[in-house]
């Protein structure tokens, strides 16, 4: 039953109520105590004059002691609420209406009296009860005879135990039951209201429960009916929140599903490939043994240089497998540093000028070699040179002409690789990037290697960009484009 937010707050609107309405009972008594004793002292502030002056008490400058034995009779019937008390100037008690058994004290303090006295509208003001050790009690005192020529004081408590008795009886009836059916009342009713507005607040909590569970539960694709269109409060911004990251997970898990797909292409792909040059080499070394005899020197060599050329084949794409799952994996990292791109892309074409012969290629640098400093790896940048250069050489037919070009965009330097081969079909262009994707050329040649997909990756962990596009005069343009040199506070970051 604790486990629900809605059933917490209750819990604690019922508690906070308890709380507020003992706090307000004991608050309510005390102020009722205060104010009661306020009003009752304040009206019979001058109680204890009036009653030496209407009964005579003075007669001829004296205090008439039997005039004030038949005062404290009187009153002892009258008013039985009152306690009435003749004292010295030294607040000795001398005389009492009340029984002789019950006065606990001799003496009570002149403080009080004396402050009273000096300013009459100064209330409540408690004195000593003579009928007590620790109590004390609103009062009224006068003195006797006379304020010019005092020989005690007049003390009146108007509070006494009859009063008290009278109090008690009172508290525990009638008005006490009221009070208490009053304060019940108002409790239940604030604590329905308190409960009626937690059933509000928490109802878009429980809807984004609801709503969790099920994606907690795979429904991921349930509409939004209610979607919030500004944020109002702490609940908008966790339903907007929520929303947000559920998107993201959804996407993720699109996107691992896809790589998952992939990974599962690119291992029977992997199979495939490596299974080529792996069977054809030991193919022509079984041929090699069985038929050495038969086999001239000429058909052995032939046979050797066949197995040679496929085991190096096969060792090239084990090391761009692993150079590609390094980088994926960002073991391996770029070193970033300025360096001039035309210069390394100088270097590169001269590099690769003698195999261009060899095939009977025209190799040409040509554009503005003033571009805007690079800051990449250098080794890097050149590893995809190398690879884009090796492609146009391996794709171009002989007589044909590869011309490097040097460029910007927006600022930033750009090299593009211009061939005269086949072109690249438009249904291959998007995937022309991926691992062993085997698309169809112009010529019928497929894509099937790791060059390209170990090139993007590099251009991307650079902060650089490749992209292709067919020429209109034939042949494939195949362009990267490099970050300029930052700020001297980013380069001392980095």
């Amino acid at each position: 039953m604790l486990k629900t937010l809605y059933t917490r707050l209750a819990l604690g609107l019922f508690l906070l109520l308890l709380v507020v309405g003992l706090l307000y009972t004991f608050i309510s008594l005390y102020s009722l105590r205060e104010y009661s004793a306020s009003v009752n002292q304040a009206l019979h502030q001058n109680l204890a004059k009036n009653l030496v002056s209407d009964r005579n008490l003075v007669s001829d400058g004296a205090l008439d002691r039997s005039a004030l034995e038949e005062l404290f009779a009187l009153y002892m019937a009258i008013n039985p609420s009152i306690e009435i008390y003749l004292l010295g100037l030294d607040g000795t008690i001398l005389s009492y209406s009340a029984d002789p058994s019950k006065i606990k004290r001799n003496q009570v303090s002149m403080a009080p009296i004396h402050r009273l006295m000096d300013d009459m509208r100064l209330y409540p003001i408690l004195g000593d009860d003579p009928r007590s050790h620790d109590r004390q009690k609103v009062f009224s005192v006068t003195p006797v005879p006379t304020a010019d020529n005092p020989e005690g004081y007049l003390y009146v408590v108007l509070r006494g135990e009859e009063y008290d008795a009278a109090e008690t009886m009172a508290r525990g009836g009638k008005l006490l039951k009221m009070s208490a059916w009053a304060l019940l009342v108002s409790l239940i009713v604030a604590m329905v209201a308190g409960l009626t507005i937690f059933r509000l607040l928490t109802r878009r909590l429980r809807a984004l429960a609801r709503r969790v569970e099920a994606f907690e539960n795979n429904d991921i694709s349930q509409p939004r009916l209610d979607k919030p269109h500004a944020v109002r409060d702490e609940i908008d911004y966790l339903d907007i929140t929520f929303d947000n990251m559920a998107r993201r997970i959804a996407s993720q898990i699109e996107q691992l599903t896809e790589k998952d797909a992939q990974r599962r292409h690119l291992i029977a792909q992997v199979s495939h490939d490596l299974r080529t040059p792996l069977a054809s080499m030991q193919g022509y070394i079984e041929s090699l043994k069985l038929r050495r005899d038969r086999l001239s020197l000429q058909e052995q060599d032939r046979f050797l240089d066949i197995a040679l050329k496929e085991g190096r084949r096969l060792s090239r794409l084990v090391d761009e497998l692993f150079e590609l799952a390094a980088l994926e994996a960002k073991e391996k990292q770029p070193v970033p540093e300025p360096f001039p791109l035309a210069e390394l892309v100088h270097d590169v074409v001269q590099k690769h000028d003698q195999a261009a012969r060899d095939s009977h290629l025209a190799l040409t640098l040509s554009g503005n070699p003033a571009l805007p400093t690079a800051y990449a790896d250098l080794a890097m940048t050149e590893r995809v040179l190398d690879n884009l250069i090796s492609n146009a050489i391996a794709y171009s037919p002989a007589g044909g002409h590869i011309n490097v070009v040097l460029g910007q965009t927006n600022g930033e330097p750009q090299v593009c690789v211009n061939d005269s081969g086949p072109g690249i079909a438009e249904q291959d262009l998007p995937h022309i990037f991926d691992p062993f994707y085997r698309g169809e050329t112009a010529s019928g040649a497929g894509h099937a290697g790791l060059g390209l997909a170990i090139a993007r990756r590099i251009m991307t962990l650079q902060g650089g960009d490749i992209g292709v596009e067919n020429l209109a005069t034939g042949g494939a343009a195949f362009c990267i484009r490099l970050p300029t040199v930052p700020s001297s506070s980013n380069v001392i970051n980095t």
